[in-house]
């Protein structure tokens, strides 16, 4: 049969059923969904409307995600799908969609964020000695360590090794799964959201 994006075949606001005059057509056709889980990375190329290219990805496990108020973007690890606006389901089944809020791995903004400030982030790892630094690099932290200010609700995430991220991009039409962390008033609606589906 196929999928079409007509709404010819809807019903008119009165409730009138429309007379068909014409048959499907090429530019009406819609597509099966991408339906991107997590895992290995499988991109399809799909040829559209004008020779152009669609990029189909079935399974991502990585994408950049950036961090705005530090001004700085890092490929990281996905771990899996909190809360989707739309559906429960994609939730279910991990399925990585735009404005999908997904757990991402802390670790390359956690190294980061010490070889930038010179402090520690969340929990400390045991029996990791201290790398002794020049007076140059020393004062150079020093001086950026009254910036480090980092929002508390953030910080928190840090100790459990996972950040709370947004989807942005659209993994069934681009190919990628890049977003950026979740922070400020858009974190605490989030979270509010999480704990009463708890």
């Amino acid at each position: 049969m196929g999928i079409s994006r007509d709404s010819r075949h809807k019903r008119a606001a009165t409730g009138a059923k429309r007379a068909q005059f014409r048959k499907k057509r090429k530019f009406e056709l819609g597509r099966q969904g991408a339906n991107t889980r997590i895992g290995p990375k499988r991109i399809h190329s799909v040829r559209t409307r004008g020779g152009n290219q669609k990029f189909r990805a079935l399974r991502v496990e990585t994408g950049n995600f950036s961090w705005a108020s530090e001004g700085i973007a890092r490929k990281t690890r996905i771990a899996g799908v909190s809360y989707h606006p739309s559906n429960n389901e994609l939730v279910r089944t991990n399925t990585l969609t735009k404005s999908a809020i997904v757990q991402i791995d802390a670790t390359p903004f956690r190294q980061w964020y010490e070889n930038h400030y010179g402090q520690q982030l969340g929990k400390k790892k045991a029996g990791v000695e201290e790398v002794s630094k020049s007076n140059k690099v020393q004062r150079k932290l020093a001086s950026r360590s009254a910036q480090a200010e980092i929002e508390a609700a953030v910080s928190a995430q840090f100790g459990s090794g996972k950040l709370y991220a947004a989807i942005s991009s659209r993994p069934g039409q681009s190919g990628r799964c890049d977003g950026y962390i979740l922070e400020g008033e858009e974190l605490a609606f989030y979270l509010r959201r999480l704990n009463t589906k708890k």
